[in-house]
């Protein structure tokens, strides 16, 4: 007897199906046995290229201003070229364009390079006009040209009246006598118009046959007796393919009346010797250049200068006391000479710098501090008071003590001036004009086309340490962005000073102690939307509420003696650390409470249950654990307030601060000064220098610049709060 048993459910066969066509070609596309559709979703390639396409413009965005900001400083070489008109240009290259030249453009030429242009753009023209003669015969080409040769003769005519087309005319063609012949289809003209085009057509030789046509028609044309065709005449005018063909191909396509051009090359040189020239740049074409004339001269030399900019030019010889101090006066004995010298006359700059910023700032300083208590006297008891007299008494004896010695320190800088006054370099530029350059000017110079890779690292490193240890020059496109570096570090740091501890307090009271309810959402409603309100506003509510009501108060009550300049009543760098921890207050306080949300529950009840009370749990538990997710948030405004730039161009930000906000006089941290800022230092490149080829570079390397500094405090911030994490790092089941 055998017992049977069920097979498992497991082991049950499918149900046979019928195969699919569409199936199997799915299987044969894709293999494996499934479909396109079941592998992959596709929201998840489209989220993925979103991914791939935010991370590619990001990533160019900063190889873009890696590259032209870490190139801006490099040494390039000095190329001298001679154009067909008799110029000759010397400077660096700083650009290399290509643009489309055509007929309407040459007007601006110089005869000579307006034949090399027409000789470029006559080939293309021949060709064009042998194809379109070809496909549409010639008279049709003209008559279908006509109106932009109507629109020709009104651009290049001066004083052309309106010419008014009868409805019976049909066609009409009007060939410019400085282009072309006249074919018209009008039957009204006027005598000014008939006029010019007369003259004009007299002064082609090859239009006899055309211009005995219009003869004939201006005499029918006066009182326009016997209705002469339109069309009759163009017949004729056709009829005479010598005369047509000359007149079509001298300038009828010429003037715009057919688009020809061609793809031309120019290169924008830095030429500098603005107080000889007027212009920094200049833009040289190609063509223009005579051939075989393009050289890197031995001794060019680039001269950056303390003002006027860059100068380019040959050394010719160095005087002293107007004399040349060598007798062979050779670029290569001159430039010996100059080595010699310059660091002695640059070291005498320094020390006149010194006594001038330093201790004559000094004694100005005890002046005004001198005069605010006179000040301060005669607001307490009056002018005219025995206290008042005795004060002025006083005042005026340190007065002259202090005027005594400012006396003696512009003694000391004019003697360094007199000294440095004897030496200058006699450069001869590539117009052939000698001029004088005192050694005292000349920031930094080297013959461009003699140094080795070694020297223009050299001179590479030497101006990024310029651009980030010296004060700015030539209105902030030379020299460096120490102050907006101070500037910009000093106010992010008190504006995350303000922001974190404010931040943090409110969100402990939404977490911890507010109870959920139509107020706690309103409030919460409100940080959010203020995260997305434009940054000028954040900019005038301070200029209006901190600047203006105040800053205006502290002076009345702490500042009267300064009254009526402002001290705290403008912009400052505290106001403009305040304004900016309004506009990132949100971020903090929407991080710091995702940071307490983290938190476990049951590590608060843990702390409850042993006794703690809740501010004990909040201070000890609670705190230290959410610490990393506050320094995120304060690393996030951070990064924010670094970059913004509209709020701080109302409440402290200027072009140029003549003292830094911090210093070496009491009370060290001076919260009412201006300052300058990276940002708005970027703005002030960009758009509103004089010289805007030379601060381009400038923009990119400020970028890069900020970036860099943005990155590293926010570095600095992720080491903190990565130590954090590992101190009070925990596990859970």
């Amino acid at each position: 007897m055998s017992i049977e048993t069920e097979p498992a459910p497991d082991s049950l066969p499918a149900a046979p199906t019928a195969p699919s066509s569409n199936t199997g070609l799915k299987r044969r596309l894709v293999g494996g046995g499934q479909s396109l559709a079941a592998r992959s979703e596709p929201m998840l390639w489209l989220h993925g290229g979103a991914l791939v396409i935010c991370m590619v413009m990001i990533v160019g965005l900063l190889l873009l201003v890696i590259y032209q900001g870490a190139t801006t400083f490099w040494p390039g070489a000095i190329t001298q070229v001679r154009t067909l008109d008799g110029d000759t240009i010397l400077g660096e290259v700083a650009r290399n364009d290509r643009y489309e030249l055509g007929y309407g453009d040459i007007d601006m030429f110089s005869d000579p390079v307006r034949e090399q242009a027409l000789s470029l753009l006559n080939p293309n023209f021949q060709n064009k006009f042998t194809d379109l003669r070809d496909k549409h015969g010639l008279a049709d080409f003209v008559i279908q040209q006509s109106p932009s040769v109507e629109r020709t003769l009104q651009k290049h005519v001066s004083g052309l009246p309106q010419v008014k087309a009868a409805p019976a005319v049909d066609r009409k063609a009007l060939v410019d006598g400085l282009t072309a012949a006249f074919a018209a289809k009008q039957t009204d003209v006027s005598a000014q118009l008939a006029t010019q085009i007369e003259t004009a057509l007299q002064a082609d030789d090859s239009g006899a046959a055309l211009f005995a046509l219009w003869q004939q028609w201006k005499q029918t044309d006066e009182t326009w007796q016997g209705n002469p065709d339109p069309n009759a005449m163009l017949a004729a005018v056709q009829q005479d393919d010598e005369v047509l063909e000359s007149l079509v191909g001298n300038r009828l396509l010429t003037l715009q009346s057919y688009d020809v051009s061609i793809a031309a090359k120019r290169r924008l040189f830095r030429t500098g010797n603005y107080e000889l020239t007027n212009e920094h740049f200049t833009w040289v074409n190609d063509f223009a250049i005579e051939a075989d004339s393009e050289t890197d001269p031995e001794w060019a030399v680039l001269f950056e200068r303390l003002t006027w900019g860059r100068f380019y030019g040959v050394p010719k010889e160095l005087q002293i006391d107007g004399v040349a101090s060598e007798t062979d006066a050779s670029p290569d004995n001159t430039w010996s000479r100059f080595l010699e010298l310059h660091p002695e006359v640059r070291a005498r700059w320094a020390q006149r710098r010194e006594l001038e910023i330093s201790e004559t700032g000094e004694i100005n300083h005890e002046l005004e501090q001198a005069r605010l208590e006179l000040r301060g006297v005669e607001l307490a008891y009056g002018n005219g008071s025995p206290q008042w007299e005795q004060a002025e008494q006083e005042f005026q004896q340190q007065k002259a003590q202090l005027d005594e010695a400012f006396a003696e320190i512009r003694e000391q800088i004019q003697d360094l001036d007199k000294e440095n006054d004897r030496y200058q370099l006699i450069v001869t530029t590539s117009a052939g004009q000698d001029h004088a350059i005192p050694l005292a000017d000349i920031v930094r110079t080297y013959p461009a086309n003699q140094l080795g890779f070694g020297q223009r690292l050299s001179i590479y490193f030497s101006r990024w340490w310029e651009f980030l240890s010296d004060d700015p020059r030539e209105a902030n496109s030379e020299g460096g962005v120490f102050p907006a570096i101070w500037g910009t570090v000093v106010m992010t740091l008190l504006m995350s000073v303000v922001v974190v501890p404010f931040g943090v307090l409110a969100a402990l009271y939404l977490r911890e102690y507010a109870k959920a309810g139509w107020m706690v959402s309103i409030v919460r409603i409100a940080i959010n939307n203020l995260a997305g309100v434009p940054s000028i506003v954040f900019g005038v509510f301070g200029l209006g509420f901190f600047c203006y009501l105040i800053g205006a108060s502290i002076d009345e009550l702490f500042f009267e003696t300064k009254l009526p300049s402002p001290t705290f009543g403008t912009g400052g760098i505290m106001w403009a650390a305040l304004t900016l921890a309004l506009l990132t207050l949100p971020v903090v306080i929407v991080a710091t409470e995702e940071a307490l949300a983290a938190v476990p529950r049951s590590m608060r009840e843990g702390s409850l249950a042993c006794g703690a009370t809740k501010w004990q749990t909040i201070r000890r538990i609670v705190l230290p654990r959410a610490m990393p997710g506050i320094m995120t948030g304060m690393i996030l405004a951070m990064a924010r307030g670094a970059g913004e730039v509209a709020p701080l161009m109302l409440v402290g930000a200027v072009k140029l601060a003549p003292e830094l906000p911090m210093d070496g006089r009491l009370p060290f941290v001076h919260l009412e000064r201006s300052f300058m800022h990276l940002g708005f230092h970027i703005y002030d490149l960009g758009f509103q220098s004089q010289n805007s080829e030379a601060a381009k570079p400038m923009v990119f390397t400020t970028t890069l610049l900020l970036i860099a500094l943005i990155a590293l405090m926010n570095f600095l911030a992720i080491g903190l709060r990565s130590r954090l994490k590992k101190r009070f790092a925990y596990s859970q089941f």
